[in-house]
């Protein structure tokens, strides 16, 4: 039996890192995080690719494709730290609208990158004091705050119960604001609502829990790039940069920083793999891999980030390197939808370790 990469997901993985290297270089990212570019180019371009649809069925207008095959791109776009709403359109609202039965006519849009749907999900998973909402005969009044994607046309909430409502970002009695967050590459808005209409997705606890599920693990592979992206630019950096008339790669304690990066990260790919092969596959461990491989591909993330940025030194804080903008998206992935912290303890629970 081989375990490993089938030929069309080889192809796969290698067509989505050559558009992103001919059409997503650094520059552009620059550009979209500074304002100058709007993000939807760079989703436009990926959706001539088919990445939007890559859960979406064929009958739909997808690409009809695995939850292994959208981690493996997942992890391409941390690579190349791209600015588009992936997690949200590409992997949250399909699987939301699939796994509820709602909303079919939405899903064709989303293939094809004509419509985004953003995600709310503070309330289900850690309420803070001062946001809130409430869901009356199908009105929601309230506050969400950093809901994923700030330019969606819908979003997707998700209150304390865990039932999901889609809600129209065009509608006069929500007031939407963008917010400034670490990582510029992916925005994060609040949301205020003042009765406006939300539509009932699912009162299914299951089918939040797979949404969350999946967005999980293609947390974990979007970390995974960036960090490999991270190490790679450390060792690529380290031939370069000479001390004392020699390269620093040179010197036993660089290498040893470059050898240390490289052994942590490689066993995480494997463990994203099988994860997002659970997803669709091992029903009976898919929660508790999803937990674990966030949990574990953040910390390697947060050591892999800090030491790639000890590599280069004061380089490593430039936007000339710009070597923090991967730093960032490690750091955001580590908190948004669950810290490490909050997924062990589930990952506990689950196990029988604690209470439910």
């Amino acid at each position: 039996m081989e375990f490993g990469l089938s030929q069309d997901q080889t192809l796969l993985q290698d067509s989505v890192n050559r558009f992103l290297t001919e059409q997503v270089p650094l520059d552009r990212v620059r550009k979209v995080t500074a304002g100058d570019v709007a993000d939807s180019e760079v989703w436009q371009g990926l959706a001539d690719l088919g990445i939007p649809g890559l859960l979406i069925p064929e009958d739909h207008g997808g690409v009809g494709l695995g939850s292994l095959d959208a981690a493996i791109v997942a992890e391409s776009l941390g690579y190349h730290v791209t600015p588009v709403p992936f997690l949200t359109s590409a992997i949250m609202a399909p699987v939301a609208l699939l796994r509820s039965g709602s909303r079919d006519d939405l899903l064709g849009a989303l293939a094809s990158g004509e419509t985004r749907i953003g995600a709310a999900f503070g309330e289900a998973i850690g309420r803070r004091a001062d946001a809130g909402f409430t869901v009356t005969n199908g009105k929601i009044k309230g506050k969400s705050i950093f809901a994923l994607d700030g330019d969606a046309d819908h979003y997707l909430v998700a209150t304390e119960d865990r039932s999901l409502y889609l809600v129209a970002a065009d509608d006069s009695k929500i007031e939407r604001t963008n917010l400034a967050t670490v990582d510029r590459t992916r925005s994060t808005c609040q949301l205020v609502y003042s009765g406006a209409d939300a539509e009932l997705i699912s009162d299914d606890p299951a089918v939040f829990t797979e949404v969350l599920d999946t967005a999980w693990v293609m947390q974990a592979a979007d970390t995974l790039g960036a960090a490999q992206s991270m190490c790679d630019q450390s060792v690529v950096y380290a031939k370069q940069r000479e001390q004392f008339n020699r390269v620093i790669a040179s010197f036993q304690a660089v290498k040893h920083m470059c050898a240390d990066m490289a052994s942590t990260i490689e066993p995480c790919r494997s463990f994203v793999w099988y994860a997002g092969h659970a997803l669709d596959h091992v029903p009976d461990e898919k929660r508790l891999m999803a937990c674990q491989v966030k949990a574990h591909v953040q910390e390697v993330g947060k050591q892999v980030s800090k030491t790639a940025t000890e590599v280069h030194g004061g380089m490593g804080f430039t936007d000339l390197v710009g070597l923090h903008y991967w730093f960032k998206r490690i750091g955001a992935n580590r908190q948004f939808l669950g810290a490490p912290e909050m997924l062990r303890e589930e990952a506990a629970r689950i196990q029988g370790f604690l209470a439910a």
